[in-house]
């Protein structure tokens, strides 16, 4: 174990920016695996996601967050204390910017909450500015200067996830910041998280990409059976919650079409994930008012049971 500890760098790196940036795109492209779902809106990861990058000498543990916001009900204030929770168990801070969306520098989280606390976290931190494929060298030199008047990074780096661009050389640099410690995982382990979080996961993740304007943010996925078979299909059985009456005829569709073809999309990506063929059933239940009611954002696993 001392030979392991002087030889091996292991510790979390938490991933903080504002809705829509590209932490989730991030971590996926880092860990060459998808486990964050992501979508072309905002506020698609709602809880922390764990996802771990073993390399021969070192282990990385991301934490992928929610997106920074000032909370308008209960659901998105224990979304940002995921985030604070995130901080605080970080070894390496990363905070990602928006070139794209934040060209005119303000580089702030919109939460003087969550700024304070990145100014306070006493580890590393790296600023990542992300999407500079779609800037120019003017934009991204303009920005790199804003960052380093902050006079709290250790590192700033311009990247692209979705490009892949200077995805290594991140990749890099947190392996020199990272303490030296023992692996925290089994070096076969990509996530903390059972199969069925991200059965649940992906299945949210073709509602946002499916349905429009606010349905995706009212819905939320429970599984309520998960059966592994040695013989046939594996059997998933999930419960859409929506917050109103309306909503569930919405979900369905017309003669049931819409819910049909969010089955198949689901299950083929659960598939994909899982490596194996899936029967998934799903039904709609409404639970009126459920991002503003504690007991199901319990049930839901927003809330801590001891909380």
């Amino acid at each position: 174990m001392e030979n392991e500890t002087v030889n091996t760098k292991a510790g979390y790196v938490t991933i903080i920016g504002r809705p829509n940036v590209g932490k989730s795109t991030l971590m996926n492209v880092l860990l060459g695996e998808k486990l964050s779902i992501t979508t072309y809106k905002p506020q698609t990861t709602r809880k922390r996601v764990l996802g771990i990058l073993d390399g021969k000498n070192y282990q990385i543990i991301f934490l992928d967050t929610p997106g920074i916001l000032n909370p308008s009900y209960l659901l998105q204030k224990k979304m940002l204390e995921y985030v604070f929770k995130s901080v605080n168990d970080a070894d390496v801070l990363i905070s990602i910017f928006d070139i794209s969306t934040d060209p005119t520098g303000k580089l702030t989280f919109g939460n003087k909450d969550a700024s304070k606390l990145l100014e306070k976290f006493r580890g590393p931190k790296i600023a990542v500015i992300n999407k500079v494929d779609l800037a120019d060298e003017g934009k991204v030199n303009a920005m790199i200067s804003l960052l380093m008047d902050k006079n709290i990074f250790s590192e700033i780096i311009p990247l692209s996830a979705t490009e892949g661009y200077n995805v290594n050389k991140l990749l890099d640099v947190l392996v020199e910041l990272l303490p030296r410690h023992p692996k925290y995982f089994p070096e076969d382990q990509i996530s903390d998280e059972p199969e069925r979080f991200f059965v649940s996961e992906i299945i949210r993740e073709k509602i946002f990409e499916q349905y429009k304007d606010e349905l995706p943010y009212s819905s939320e996925v429970l599984i309520e059976d998960f059966k592994e078979r040695e013989r046939g299909k594996d059997y998933v059985s999930a419960a859409i919650v929506v917050e109103r009456d309306s909503q569930k005829p919405i979900i369905i569709g017309r003669n049931g079409e819409a819910i049909k073809r969010l089955g198949r999309t689901a299950r083929e990506a659960i598939e994909q994930f899982l490596h194996r063929p899936v029967y998934l059933e799903l039904r709609v239940k409404v639970r009126k008012d459920w991002r503003q009611n504690p007991t199901m954002l319990k049930n839901f696993g927003y809330i801590q049971r001891n909380e």
